[in-house]
């Protein structure tokens, strides 16, 4: 099983910026942590980061067959791309949308989300936490999809 992170703009420097609304944790200690739950978990974690919106929906569709779930945290291109959307929308698989602040609480502009009706869900306002809470998440529906294919595997054998 294969879950690809997808990290938007500005989050290479989580730790220095605005640690009040972020926190003060890099992005490698994030993913250094998720990759201990994956490991324990025998999930593959792979890591992509970027600021430009054209790589973020290059990474989303070479998910497509690769990968069996995304979490992504689109960061400032939640509130403006229809293009990350629709390159969501585009795959079948799940993906959870995961905000470190709480959106709902900041400037009305970052209240909207154009990613999430297009996502399995949303994590957002548990700080670095909120990746892990993804994670388990994503694990939860992934394990589910597996019961589900096992099931209709056994019923067409019958």
């Amino acid at each position: 099983m294969k879950i690809v992170v997808i990290q938007g703009p500005n989050l290479n420097i989580l730790g220095h910026r605005e640690q009040g609304i972020y926190g003060s944790m890099k992005l490698e200690d994030i993913h250094a942590q998720m990759e201990n739950v994956a490991k324990q978990n025998n999930i593959t974690i792979e890591f992509f980061q970027s600021n430009f919106e054209g790589e973020i929906i290059d990474r989303l569709q070479e998910c497509l067959g690769d990968a069996n779930g995304i979490i992504i945290n689109p960061a400032a291109y939640t509130h403006t791309s229809i293009a990350i959307r629709d390159a969501i929308s585009a795959l079948n698989i799940p993906v959870i949308e995961v905000h470190i602040s709480n959106i709902y609480r900041r400037e009305e502009f970052r209240q909207k989300s154009l990613i999430a009706p297009v996502c399995s869900g949303q994590i957002s306002g548990f700080g670095p936490f909120g990746y892990h809470l993804a994670l388990v998440a994503l694990m939860q529906i992934l394990a589910e999809i597996e019961a589900i294919n096992k099931r209709k595997t056994e019923a067409a054998k019958a």
